[in-house]
């Protein structure tokens, strides 16, 4: 049986809370100088996904924490300059280059897979690779066509090919072009002194997890896992050389791990109020976010209509450092952001969801808001009246 360490900190679950809204960029003064990029960094992932709805989630990230900046500019700042890349992290994500020696780890598991889901024909590896140094940069379609047939699974064996020389690092997504991965040989895309595989897996871990343990502020250990999706034991061989220091959270019932410069600097400042990315990392783990904030969330995208209890792409609210709603949102012509369903936690929250409805408005192009659907029909009038308050102080 392993003897954990004595706790460096005992700390309330508020005050846990407040560490984790601090670390994931909501508490405090946003960095804008560093803007874009700066939000990339401390987060150490931002993950990826198809949906757009009022914009895509890695658009949505750094929206969330900067307020108004422009999609171009986040695109920009991900892909210029080889500032980034894609890998496989938390889940399909946009990673800091810098970062790319670290995650040597997982592209020699990748290498040595026994056995993948797709076959790849003879030669078409070989194929891809000799095309890409000698045209690329190119998408899966220009390297030859992604699918077979119109089924959303059935790769061509150049997809197959190409994704796979991505995984084992061979080959870099250096932009996204129309959601299409644009892909380029490695040895080009990735500075020279970044581009190797010498560290060894156990400091390849130890440095996510450090950063994990950094970009939550605390976590349990499922936390820290969860972040990188490595494995629980992954996490045990390493933590405690990772400069992570044991905590007790009040109310958790599991040992935890703090930053310990988030320990030595109590979080103040002012509490950002938005719309959340439902795979935004301050709440992409579930379980951590019914924890910290008594929040249960669940992205029913994929739930069949008639069985969704809060929409298509429920979007929470933060406010004053708590999740105090949900907002289904669309865009329709014309300029119109529309709240399909609205859910509010009690009327102490129509201000905030209003004014995080308006703004997000302001930056997807749109110049009115329209309500439809509110939980509490009692909160429908005075959430329309906050709602047009906001619309014309944002036109002043």
């Amino acid at each position: 049986m392993t003897t954990l360490p004595r706790p460096a900190a005992v700390l309330s679950a508020d005050e846990a809370r407040r560490i984790a809204l601090k670390a994931q960029g909501f508490l405090g003064a946003p960095d804008r100088r560093a803007g874009v990029r700066g939000v990339l960094r401390h987060l150490g992932a931002v993950q990826l996904d198809t949906i757009s709805v009022l914009a895509r989630s890695h658009e949505l990230i750094p929206y969330a924490r900067l307020g108004r900046v422009g999609r171009r500019t986040v695109d920009a700042a991900y892909w210029t300059d080889t500032h980034a890349f894609e890998y496989w992290s938390h889940a399909a994500c946009i990673l800091p280059i810098e970062e790319w020696p670290h995650f040597a780890f997982r592209r020699r598991a990748y290498r040595h897979r026994p056995h993948w889901s797709h076959d790849l024909p003879d030669g078409v590896y070989d194929q891809v690779i000799k095309q890409l140094r000698g045209e690329g940069p190119l998408t899966a379609t220009e390297l030859g066509g992604a699918k077979k047939t119109s089924e959303w699974w059935d790769w061509s064996g150049t997809k197959v090919a190409v994704e796979r020389a991505l995984m084992y690092g061979e080959v870099v997504c250096v932009e996204r072009r129309g959601w299409k991965r644009v892909y380029d040989l490695a040895e080009r895309a990735v500075p020279a002194e970044l581009l190797h595989d010498e560290l060894d897996d156990a400091e390849c871990l130890r440095r996510l997890v450090r950063l994990a343990g950094q970009s939550l502020g605390v976590g349990t250990r499922a936390d820290i896992a969860d972040y990188h999706r490595l494995k629980g034991e992954q996490v045990d061989a390493v933590i405690a050389d990772s400069g992570l220091v044991p905590v007790e959270v009040e109310g958790w019932g599991k040992p935890a791990w703090a930053d310990p410069a988030a320990l030595a600097a109590p979080p103040r400042g002012r509490h950002r109020t938005t719309l959340l990315s439902p795979f935004d990392s301050l709440i992409w783990d579930r379980a951590r976010t019914e924890r910290i904030f008594g929040f249960t969330h669940r992205l029913e995208a994929y739930v069949p209509k008639p069985k969704r209890v809060y929409g298509y792409y429920a979007m929470p609210v933060l406010a004053g450092g708590r999740l105090v709603g949900r907002v289904d949102p669309a865009r329709e012509a014309g300029g119109v952001l529309v709240a399909r369903q609205v859910t509010l936690d009690g009327p102490k929250a129509v201000p905030a969801v209003a004014e995080a409805l308006v703004e997000a408005a302001s930056w997807v192009d749109c110049t009115t808001v329209r309500v439809e659907r509110v939980d509490a029909p009692e909160l429908r009038e005075p959430l329309l009246k906050e709602v047009a308050r906001a619309l014309i102080a944002a036109l002043r």
